[in-house]
């Protein structure tokens, strides 16, 4: 098993190489492929990308540490092909990151490190921080769309991880910067985003009855525990009872805002930007003290 701090180091691989590869849908460049070229082929769970390649850096590590290295270096030169077919070829600052990070899973790879492959990028850039208001590709969109409705044919206890792992994507998608589940003390959460220098922690539900006060009232007081400029994000692809709304309204300051399965199909079949939805939803919880605007109430336009 990883140590705490490989663990993390893992986490933080995945969220730089997340754009280096596809997930899939490519014949010549993709995860997969590259798993495959490094002998670590059976360690790739199809499914959604971000937990994906977390699982592929993570078995590796516990089951084939002597694959790590082939494993990254398939990576790395097939992203170079990649991404300069996609006119965003690799860059300088990747590669130094990727090489600050390799140590907290304790390696060091010489190729990656050689002085003269460095200076082949030329000076080293900042990397742009993603634009928060972009809208998805329709590929991105369609994937992410594929990947919903597949959740929907697993079992009870798969379909709720699989649920976080679409989360993440789709907050990646749009420059959220989002961080996989985390326990605290002996409380689960879900995972968290940044909006607008904003930090949100996430709670989600794939499936079950509608959420009510009681679930809204845990983990509001979690967000509360937290640091006093935590706000709360609760996804329910159920929905919420008008009634659990109404009474986590009355006689409280709201911390959280909500989103349902009709937010999440609003948002990919309509291309109406999640940034623009979680920042109005934000906007209407402080007028009216209202946690779940549906979007279609919104009046925002699509792309």
């Amino acid at each position: 098993m990883l140590s705490f701090r490989e663990a993390q180091a893992v986490e933080d691989l995945a969220d730089l190489l997340y754009d280096f590869l596809p997930g899939s849908g490519n014949a010549r460049t993709s995860f997969p492929i590259a798993a495959t070229q490094a002998g670590v082929g059976e360690l790739w769970i199809p499914g959604s990308k971000r937990p994906a390649i977390v699982q592929l850096l993570t078995g590796t590590l516990e089951r084939r540490r002597s694959n790590f290295t082939r494993l990254i270096l398939a990576i790395v030169r097939q992203a170079m092909t990649y991404r300069r077919g996609k006119g965003n070829p690799l860059s300088r600052t990747e590669i130094d990151r990727l090489n600050s990070l390799l140590p907290g899973v304790q390696f060091k790879i010489p190729e990656l490190l050689d002085p003269d492959f460095l200076n082949s990028f030329g000076e080293s850039k900042p990397r742009e921080t993603p634009a928060q208001a972009t809208m998805l590709s329709a590929m991105k969109a369609q994937e992410l769309t594929v990947s919903l409705i597949e959740i929907t044919t697993l079992d009870p206890q798969t379909r709720g991880l699989r649920f976080e792992g679409f989360l993440n994507e789709l907050f990646a998608g749009f420059g959220l910067a989002p961080r996989g589940a985390f326990r605290l003390a002996g409380e689960q959460i879900d995972g968290s985003f940044k909006l607008q220098g904003d930090t949100y922690l996430v709670e989600a539900k794939w499936h079950g009855p509608q959420i009510g006060f009681a679930d809204l009232m845990t983990f509001s007081g979690k967000v509360a525990g937290k640091a006093s400029w935590s706000r709360g994000l609760f996804v329910s692809n159920s929905g919420f009872t008008t009634v659990g709304l109404e009474a986590f309204s009355r006689g409280r300051q709201t911390n959280l805002i909500c989103a349902d399965g009709l937010d999440l199909y609003e948002v990919l079949s309509r291309k109406v930007s999640l940034v623009d939805v979680l920042d109005e939803k934000a906007r209407r919880a402080a007028e009216s003290n209202r946690a779940f605007v549906p979007v279609r109430e919104l009046n925002l336009r699509g792309g």
